[in-house]
């Protein structure tokens, strides 16, 4: 569905306008610190019945990632965005889409959120979380809700460009496992939003300008030779894409290959880093294993790509 922002501006809620107001405002007014969105102006799209009271599911010293501890959060039923912006004499205005993983189930909202926000403004970058629905709901495919949300985070992304400091055409996209699978499926359905359009901000584009894939989970079907799924349809239109992966994570190497053969076919410019060993779910918490150096992979992918330019420098 194709709606212009003239089209749709006159039918924006009173309630998205004081939301959108009140964000613009407090980002204005606390500097650097973070500020957060909801996504939705009411009750989110699709949802019929209450899942429970969003908490953290982690026990201390139970699961621990890099020595730490990290929070697994369940029950999340009022998606948000968390903005997350770098100093002012750092900021390149460029900025990313940040999907925890978990299993569509959880959120790693620290390991696989903040801390990479935390990178993320290291370099220049507005980090952004998406605190996406989760769990899994019944009678929809696991990505279906969560793709709503992305869609809508993109879309509210641009539309609040100018307040936030935020180069329209420099917004990417960086998923962890589940996270990963959502931030490839927002690279590859972005022509239709999966909900109906309620305001100005689904009348712009929700398709990233880039996207990094970290541990990608989901992205082809094990059963089926490895074919990328049906909810990835790559086509040139895919936008550049980074990747890593081990050789030993649980989620099989091959379910990044498939989506890589995807990508090379459609002439998608793609990098991709495949260590040898490293596992599955270590975030950016350095340890032993070399594939915990990616950040700094991914920061030369960016600076060749241009991405990490400020604005009005050449």
């Amino acid at each position: 569905m194709n709606l212009s922002a003239s089209r749709v501006a006159p039918f924006l809620p009173a309630l998205v306008l004081s939301v959108v107001l009140s964000a613009t405002l407090s980002i204005h007014a606390a500097g650097l610190k973070p500020v957060t969105l909801s996504l939705w102006p009411g009750t989110p799209p699709g949802e019929t019945k209450p899942i429970g009271e969003e908490q953290d599911t982690s026990k201390p010293g139970e699961g621990l990632v890099g020595g730490k501890d990290l929070i697994r959060l369940a029950n999340v039923g009022q998606p948000t965005l968390e903005v997350r912006r770098p100093a002012a004499d750092r900021d390149t205005g460029a900025s990313v889409l940040v999907c925890p993983g978990g299993g569509y189930n959880i959120l790693a909202m620290d390991l696989e959120g903040t801390e990479i926000c935390d990178w993320l403004n290291s370099i220049g970058v507005t980090g952004v979380v998406l605190k996406y629905r989760v769990p899994r709901r019944e009678g929809r495919p696991p990505h279906a809700a969560p793709l709503e949300d992305a869609q809508r985070a993109l879309g509210l992304m641009r539309s609040h460009s100018i307040e936030w400091g935020l180069d329209p055409q420099r917004i990417g996209v960086m998923g962890f496992s589940a996270g990963g699978h959502l931030a490839a499926t927002l690279s590859n359905q972005s022509t239709n939003r999966t909900y109906t359009p309620i305001d100005a901000a689904d009348a712009l584009s929700c398709r990233p300008d880039f996207t990094l894939l970290i541990y990608p989970a989901y992205l082809t079907d094990p059963k089926n030779g490895d074919v990328v799924n049906a909810e990835l349809p790559v086509s040139a239109a895919t936008p550049p894409t980074f990747v890593v992966i081990a050789q030993d994570d649980p989620v099989r190497v091959e379910n990044v290959l498939g989506y890589i053969g995807a990508l090379q076919r459609s002439k998608v410019p793609l990098e991709l880093h495949l260590f040898p060993t490293g596992g599955h779910g270590y975030g950016l918490r350095k340890t032993a294993e070399p594939i915990t150096g990616w950040p700094d992979l991914a920061s030369v992918w960016l600076e060749r790509r241009g991405l990490l330019k400020r604005t009005g420098t050449k």
